[in-house]
Parts: C-alpha cells; sequence; structure tokens
C-alpha cells in the first residue's frame, strides 16, 4: 500500500475542481492510496480498514478469498472508506486514465456520505481513529486474559450474530431530536417532569383542576415568548408563583430525575450490558466492552447496507457525467465505453444496484425537468399525454430534485418514491420484468426461465423482498422479569433464518447469564412432497401460518407451537 504518485495526485485534484463545480460538496482533505491485488484480499474481510479490530474468521475469509482469486482473478477498481479525512484506496493495476473516471466516482461517493442524511453520526467521525483505538482495546484484553485469551473471540462471535439488530433508527432519532429540538417537539426533562407527571398526580387526586393546567401552559409559553426558549424555561420555574402554589416541586424532581434517570436501552446490546447478571460481575466487565465495540462498528455500517443502490447509482451517474466532457477521454472512449457498459449493465436475471440506483435517479430528475412531479400529472392517465407531458420545469428544478434525493433518500425511499403509474413508466423504460421459472416441455429434467410478468407492482414488490430488512425484535420486559431473556419477534412478512436460531440463542444465554425465549412466526408446508411433484403436477406447495417460540436453556434449544 503506498500513496498516490504526484501525477495521480495531480489528476484527482484536478477531479475535485470540476466536481465541485457540478455542485458535489466534499472536504478539501482526502487520503488516497495504490494497494495491490494481494492488500485487497487480506483488507477485504476487515471492510477494507486496515484499523479494525482482529477475528480468527477474517484469516479465514482471506485464505478463502485467495483460493477464489487463483481460480478467478478478480478485484474491485476502488474503494472508499468513510472517515475523516475520507480514505480510497485503488487498485495498483488500474490503468491513468481508467483512474480518473475512478476518482469521480469516489469523489461521489464521499459527497454521498457527507450529504445523506442516513449518514449523519458519521458525519463528524474519524472512524478509522476510533477502529485502531477499539483494536488497542481488545489487545489489551487478550493480553490481560492470557491463556483465556480465547473468550474474547468467543464474545466477538456471539455479539456478532446479533449484529443486524443494533438500534440504528433510535440512534439517528436521538441525534435529530438534538439537531432540531423544535421540530420534535421535544421540552426539557423538567418542563416533561412539571407537566407529564406532576400536575397529572394533582389532577388525578383532584388537588388541581384542568383549567389550572391549561392556564400553566399558558404562563410558561408566555415566558418562552418574553424571555426566549432557554431564559424562558428558567423563569418560569424560578418565578415566585410556581415556587408558592408548589413549594415542593424542586425535591420531588430531583428524586424523580434520581430515580428514572437512566434512559431506556435503544437495543439488544445496551439491555444486555445493562441488565445481564453474568456481564456485570467483575470477573466479566471486559465483555462489555467487547460488546460496545461490536455494536459500535455494526452501526457504522448501517446507513452504508441501507443506501447501497443509491449511493453506487449516485456514484455511477457522476462518473458519466463528469469523465464524458473531460479531455482527458480523449483516445480512450472506446474503453471508456467497455468498462462503464461493464459497471452500469442492466442484467436480465438479478439487480445491478450501479444501474438500477443511476437510471431511477436519472429518470427522478427527468420527471422534474419535465413538471411531472406534480398533482396534476398524477391525475392524467391517458398514457400517449402521459409520454409526451412537458410542461417545462427546467435544468435548475430538475438538479435541485436530484441533490435532494441525495440528501433524503435511502433504498427504500428512492425505490418507493414514484407513484405506480410512474413507476410502470420507468419499468417499461429500461425493459425490466419478473422471471419465472419451469419445467421444460422440451428437454426432460430441465428447467426453464420465461418473462412472468411486466408488471412495475410486481416488479417493485419484487424488490422490496431484497431489500435490506433487519429484523424487528422487541424485548418483553414483564417475561425477562425473572433474569432471563424473552425475545419477541413482530412478523412483518418475513420469517427468520430458522437454521441460525440455535446458535443465536445459545450465544445469547451466555451474554444473558440465563434462559433465553425467543417468540416468531413460521410457516409449515401441508401436505408436503418433494418439489419435483409440484412442478410435474403444476400445483403449488400449501403453508399454514403458526407461532412458535424456541427455548435455550443449558444449550439446549427446545420448539414449541404456541
Amino acid at each position: 500500500m503506498k500513496l498516490l504518485d504526484p501525477a495521480a495526485k495531480k489528476d484527482m485534484e484536478e477531479c475535485k475542481k470540476r466536481a465541485r463545480a457540478a455542485g458535489l460538496v466534499f472536504p478539501d482533505d482526502t487520503l488516497e492510496y495504490f494497494v495491490t491485488n494481494r492488500d485487497m484480499l487480506e483488507l477485504s474481510p476487515k471492510v477494507m480498514i486496515p484499523t479494525l479490530y482482529d477475528h480468527w474468521i477474517q484469516d479465514l475469509e482471506v485464505v478463502r478469498s485467495k483460493w477464489i482469486y487463483e481460480a478467478f482473478p478478480h478485484n474491485p477498481y476502488e474503494t472508499v472508506i468513510n472517515t475523516r479525512p475520507p480514505i480510497s484506496f485503488y487498485n495498483a493495476d488500474n490503468a491513468d486514465w481508467l483512474n480518473v473516471m475512478i476518482f469521480y466516482h469516489v469523489l461521489a461517493h464521499i459527497d454521498f456520505f457527507q450529504n445523506n442524511i442516513f449518514f449523519r453520526k458519521t458525519w463528524d467521525d474519524d472512524f478509522c481513529g476510533q477502529a485502531l483505538a477499539d483494536k488497542r482495546l481488545i489487545n489489551h484484553i487478550r493480553k490481560e486474559l492470557g491463556a483465556e485469551k480465547r473468550w474474547v473471540d468467543y464474545v466477538i462471535e456471539f455479539s456478532s450474530a446479533i449484529g443486524n439488530l443494533v438500534g440504528y433508527y433510535p440512534e439517528l432519532e436521538e441525534a435529530s431530536r438534538q439537531d432540531a429540538p423544535e421540530v420534535f417537539g421535544r421540552v426539557s426533562e423538567k418542563t416533561d417532569f412539571y407537566f407529564g407527571h406532576f400536575l397529572k398526580q394533582r389532577y388525578e387526586a383532584k388537588v388541581i383542576d384542568l383549567k389550572f393546567f391549561f392556564d400553566e401552559v399558558e404562563r410558561r409559553n408566555l415566558f418562552l415568548r418574553n424571555h426566549g426558549r432557554e431564559r424562558g424555561e428558567v423563569a418560569f420555574f424560578e418565578d415566585d408563583y410556581l415556587k408558592s402554589r408548589f413549594p415542593e416541586f424542586n425535591d420531588v424532581f430531583r428524586k424523580w430525575k434520581e430515580k428514572n434517570h437512566k434512559p431506556k436501552p435503544k437495543d439488544l446490546f445496551e439491555h444486555l450490558a445493562e441488565n445481564s447478571e453474568f456481564l456485570n460481575k467483575e470477573k466479566n466487565r471486559w465483555m462489555k466492552d467487547v460488546l460496545q465495540v461490536v455494536r459500535r462498528t455494526n452501526l457504522y455500517f448501517q446507513a452504508q447496507i441501507r443506501t447501497k443502490n443509491c449511493n453506487e447509482g449516485w456514484a455511477s451517474l457522476w462518473h458519466e457525467r463528469l469523465f464524458i466532457p473531460d479531455e482527458r477521454i480523449k483516445t480512450r472512449e472506446t474503453d471508456y465505453a467497455k468498462v462503464n457498459a461493464g459497471v452500469v449493465v442492466d442484467p436480465r436475471i438479478g439487480l445491478n444496484p450501479y444501474a438500477f440506483g443511476k437510471h431511477m435517479l436519472e429518470f427522478i430528475e427527468d420527471m422534474a425537468r419535465r413538471g411531472k412531479l406534480s398533482r396534476g400529472y398524477q391525475l392524467i392517465k391517458d398514457a400517449e399525454i402521459r409520454k409526451h407531458y412537458n410542461c417545462g420545469s427546467g435544468e435548475g428544478f430538475a438538479k435541485k430534485v436530484l441533490f435532494e434525493a441525495r440528501k433524503y433518500f435511502d433504498d427504500r425511499l428512492l425505490l418507493n418514491f414514484l407513484s405506480d403509474d410512474d413507476f410502470q413508466d420507468f419499468t417499461d423504460k429500461h425493459k425490466f420484468f419478473v422471471v419465472g421459472a419451469r419445467l421444460s416441455p422440451t428437454k426432460w429434467g430441465m428447467a426453464e426461465l420465461y418473462i412472468k410478468s411486466k408488471s412495475g407492482i410486481e416488479y417493485r414488490r419484487l424488490l422490496n423482498k431484497h431489500l435490506y430488512h433487519p429484523p424487528h425484535i422487541v424485548i418483553d420486559e414483564k417475561r425477562s422479569a425473572d433474569g432471563g431473556l424473552y425475545l419477541v419477534h413482530e412478523y412483518e412478512g418475513r420469517t427468520l433464518f430458522t437454521k441460525h436460531i440455535p446458535e443465536v440463542l445459545i450465544g445469547l444465554e451466555f451474554l444473558s447469564g440465563g434462559c433465553v425465549a425467543l417468540e416468531t412466526t413460521e410457516y409449515e408446508e401441508v401436505n408436503m412432497k418433494p418439489q419435483w411433484k409440484h412442478f410435474w403436477e403444476g400445483t403449488e406447495p400449501e403453508f399454514k401460518k403458526e407461532r412458535v417460540r424456541y427455548t435455550c436453556k443449558d444449550k439446549e434449544v427446545e420448539r414449541t407451537v404456541l
């Protein structure tokens, strides 16, 4: 691994000027490295972050990747790390002209990281520095444990098994509330206690009436108007009227705060760290540190997982728009066309996030340009009129909509932004379809694929099924009160991967130190028969839905139908 040479760095700086002129926003300082194929094979298991903590599975992945590489040599052209400053790696085998195209691609990625709201918790973070600190912490724990250091890997493995259950949205919600409390109607803890608990109790005890409650709300608003938000609230609680009416208020509030100061855990990680008697034993406290490292790492990558199509589509769109007019493409137009066609190709079966994201963003931009993002257009049902509709909203509005999409969209919003009619137009334009499979009538024992549907609704439903959607699992506090852990999977149309449940529960039993139960929904086939019989008879298997509970005690997992 080595830094870019001066000539390549000069090309990168030139690309930055042109990207900024086009509207992209990113920091001045960036770090770029050339890496060999061997470097990539060794860094890939660490998500290209050299400072990430070590785990034995990474070594296994390196060996596996080397075997695959020997049989099928391949590696990505580049990789970008969302950290401060942003770091990007370029394959040392890339041609110079190709690196120019990739520089534009990378700058668009950095722009997306820095401006998309789903990355807001990472905007100010030096993740590589944090990862290095975490790595040193885990190495220190290993050193202290000595011969027992294998338990560090066990804890990493057990906690990684629930890595998709980190409280990503609760963390985003908390950040939004802190940044814009007035938008979310957030009030201070003292105000919340006064109106939500203190006055409520006195109303229920018939000490005050409802009119007094509303008078107090109006009196507080008056203080805020006269003295501003912060000073007004202080003045409200220091006012002689309140002190004389409720002289005990400050003492009651202090006691309530001492009792209820702890915030509610945002996810299973925090619940275990706070409530597990096993983890809170003095000799096991190091496990909580490891748990937090795994949680922090998984949280960091949640935004990238949820914006794969948007992010890659955005980068592909801009490398195309910025590189084609760049004079450095001269004499390499054919090579570029070949490489770019490989990047943004639309496979007949499957989904290419680079191509799909780019097509969606371009389609939305074109709709904005032609004034189709309007209520009047949405009411038009005539296909010919819709096809030729153009009220000329202009390039300025189109660019604004494009950059707003970059700011506010994740994959789910991108996919479901258009109405059914608009998405049908999008599907028709790019000739997308849903593929089915059936037994070949001419070739015995062979299956053939066919176009099952060209409906935009069906195609979007299919894509929605394949978007990242971790299970929503909540903790039943009442049933967990006896020292165990009772989890409830709220069924949202997707079942869990049942074959992984026993291993995950055994790991959770270790971390919680007690019996673990998981309630979920599964489907069981009625009159089960081999798949080939369904093909032969032209029938579909029938399933019945049932609620089941898995219980893990002493490493034994039992399944019960409820």
